[in-house]
């Protein structure tokens, strides 16, 4: 049997092999083996890795992939882990994502025949999820953010100490640091949010303001040739990682960094106790 070291890169290998479509599949299944076979041997550090690796697939199974294979495969290893995890927030989480797939897969089953209206909602729709090697469609950039906070959420909550009294301050820095690593761009981020956040008033020592006071006081852009120009062709949004397009809606932090409005409001709602209104 292969020993820790080895998994984890074997594994954080076929976590890069999950972007391209043409390989997705392949490296699924073998995720599945390794859980397989090694899951009730493995470390907790390497459990972590692999309940780390199987939320990866469901997000981007969720963002950018329709086909029915590709869900089918992904249904097989959340079932997989579900049955072998015994963390209750991994097992929960497993389930939800078990019930997506099965949802996912049924709808594709009975869905109605592509109608001339549906046809004019874009190509970028139609060959989503065709087995293709052309280019990936846009990835839905708040429903990535959305599964990242939850993925870290979920964590966050599995790991947290009985009987503590943390503040949203202290949480906030706690889970931007663990985003940012997910995101692999812990400086900005970090810098981007924290500093923002003190500069609009939601920082240590301040009662956080209104959701829609905070939202209001930061400025959207939409990105023209000339922004996309100076920025650089590659400019991302630092928590989805998204390039930016033209006509993208963004907002501008005071520190100028750029996020979406969706993938920026999570943490506004969720992790500073704001209301959603």
């Amino acid at each position: 049997m292969a020993d820790d070291e080895s998994l984890k890169m074997r594994l954080q290998d076929l976590q890069k092999q999950l972007g391209k479509k043409y390989s997705f599949e392949e490296s699924v299944c073998a995720i599945k083996s390794i859980i397989l076979n090694n899951y009730s041997s493995a470390s907790p550090s390497l459990k972590k890795l692999m309940y780390v690796v199987v939320s990866r697939v469901a997000t981007i199974l969720q963002t950018r992939y329709t086909s029915p294979g590709l869900w089918l495969a992904g249904k097989g290893l959340f079932e997989e882990a579900e049955r072998v995890v015994t963390a209750s927030v991994e097992k929960q989480h497993l389930k939800h994502c078990i019930a997506k797939a099965s949802k996912h897969l049924h709808d594709v089953v009975n869905q109605p025949e592509v109608s001339v209206s549906s046809q004019n909602r874009g190509s970028t729709y139609l060959f989503e999820g065709h087995l293709t090697v052309d280019s990936e469609p846009p990835r839905a950039n708040w429903l990535v953010a959305r599964d990242l906070l939850d993925n870290v959420g979920l964590e966050a909550e599995s790991s947290q100490g009985q009987g503590e009294d943390i503040s949203p301050s202290e949480r906030l820095s706690s889970l931007l640091e663990e985003l940012a690593n997910r995101s692999g761009n812990t400086l900005n981020l970090n810098e981007a949010i924290e500093a923002s956040m003190q500069e609009i008033g939601v920082g240590p020592r301040r009662v956080p303001p209104a959701s829609k006071e905070v939202v209001r006081k930061l400025p959207v852009i939409t990105v023209t040739e000339e922004i996309l120009a100076s920025l650089g062709s590659e400019t991302e949004c630092a928590v989805c990682r998204e390039e930016l397009v033209l006509n993208d809606k963004m907002q501008e932090l005071p520190c100028k960094h750029l996020f979406h409005p969706p993938c920026l409001k999570p943490w506004l709602v969720i992790y500073l106790e704001l209301d959603e209104n």
